[in-house]
C-alpha cells in the first residue's frame, strides 16, 4: 500500500495528520503541494491536506484518529 500525504507548506493539520499517521505504524511520503503541481492537477486538490492511497484520494482535509484507524485496520 502506496500511502501520501499531499499538504501546502502552511498547512497546520499536516503535522497531525503526520503524527496520527506514525501512530498507527503507516508508513507515508510526504509531498509538497507547491513542489508537486502535477499531483495538485491529477487529484484536484484545492484544500490541504490530501492522504493518497494507492493514487486515489483517500481524505480531503483531517480525518479524526478514529476514522483513520477503521480505515487502515480493515485493510482499505
Amino acid at each position: 500500500m502506496k500511502v501520501q500525504i499531499i499538504a501546502t507548506r502552511q498547512c497546520t493539520h499536516r503535522v497531525n495528520l503526520e503524527h496520527e499517521l506514525n501512530d498507527l505504524g503507516v508508513a507515508y511520503e510526504l509531498l509538497f503541494a507547491e513542489d508537486n503541481p502535477d499531483l495538485v492537477v491529477r487529484h484536484q486538490i484545492r484544500h490541504s491536506p490530501n492522504l493518497v492511497v494507492d493514487d486515489q484520494i483517500a481524505f480531503r482535509g483531517q480525518p479524526t484518529e478514529q476514522v483513520l484507524r477503521d480505515y487502515f485496520s480493515h485493510g482499505t
